[in-house]
């Protein structure tokens, strides 16, 4: 895997659009949250382009993602946002031109579909972490995650580290033991949606990361079962669980017509016989934790801890 040289001071950003619109009242307010990172910025087309609910047409937010890594004056690529497109562009992009100019890539939620190629297509070490136009310019936007994205996004190969939660916010175990691989994954829709596709995420040896938001109970039973049966679990060497916020009941006044999410886990992930650590403070959640997808990982569930080591 290629790690890309760690971002400083004065660098400069391109922001791009993969997915969603960016409202136009944040995108000032987002180049300004990164202009206090102390980075130049330079916003792409895709930032101010609205083709109903894309950020632009296909085209166009494939061609500034592609100029992005082309353009030698361009450090690092932020996604400004999230929200859905990213899966769409995929067939656009220019895998040999960003394998041949890594950059730091960072976003998450639908994003996920671009970290998903980008490391495995490109052998491109990426990063999942809160956005411009949505984290960095909420009031809640807290010192331990702005310390993880700093940290993720300017480190470099030589540089092992750990990935731990706010002291007050504890890590649990699902199932005991100890793993080590490469860390993949993100939003759960988006692995899910990669199935059966020429992106498919591979889970073979390595440590799948999934977290989610906005989904009933049976959603997430069902896109975890379709992992199940795909053998993402069986092939994996571990799992972390990550924030699944706001994912509750269909009906919450009917609890007996709904499983917990811990039951539910328990029913179709433990069976994989996996190391499995959950409550990671990391996905649609403030605080959250940045990752650096692509990196080995080794974790303990006894001492609840994860340390990057390559």
């Amino acid at each position: 895997m290629k790690i890309p040289k760690g971002l400083k001071i004065g660098d400069t950003i391109g922001l791009v659009g993969a997915s969603s619109a960016t409202p136009p009242e944040s995108l000032p307010l987002a180049i300004e949250a990164v202009k206090n990172l102390g980075f130049k910025v330079v916003a792409g087309e895709s930032c101010k382009e609205r083709h109903g609910y894309l950020a632009g047409s296909d085209k166009l937010r494939a061609n500034d993602i592609n100029q992005m890594f082309r353009d030698p004056e361009i450090d690092g690529i932020f996604c400004i946002r999230g929200g859905y497109g990213a899966t769409k562009i995929l067939p656009l992009l220019d895998y040999e031109l960003i394998k041949e100019n890594p950059k730091v890539f960072a976003g998450y939620s639908d994003v996920t579909a671009l970290h998903i190629a980008f490391n495995q297509l490109c052998e491109l070490v990426t990063y999942h972490t809160p956005m411009p136009s949505t984290e960095f310019i909420k009031p809640e936007m807290d010192d331990y995650t702005w310390a993880s994205f700093i940290e993720s996004i300017t480190l470099t190969e030589e540089n092992h580290f750990k990935l731990a939660n706010p002291k007050t916010q504890q890590m649990t175990t699902l199932v005991a033991g100890k793993a080590t691989g490469q860390l993949v994954g993100g939003n759960l829709t988006l692995v899910t949606a990669s199935l059966g596709t020429p992106y498919e995420i591979d889970t073979k040896g390595k440590i799948l990361f999934l977290e989610d938001i906005d989904e009933y109970e049976r959603s997430i039973d069902r896109m975890l079962t379709q992992l199940k049966l795909a053998g993402k679990f069986d092939d994996a060497a571990g799992l972390l669980l990550g924030a699944w916020t706001n994912c509750g009941p269909q009906n919450p006044n009917r609890p007996d017509h709904s499983l917990r999410l811990q039951t539910i886990f328990e029913e179709i992930l433990a069976p994989a016989n996996k190391p499995i650590l959950m409550d990671i403070v990391c996905g649609h959640c403030l605080p959250t934790m940045s990752l650096p997808l692509g990196r080995t990982v080794s974790f303990d569930t006894a001492t609840k801890s994860i340390e990057v080591i390559g």
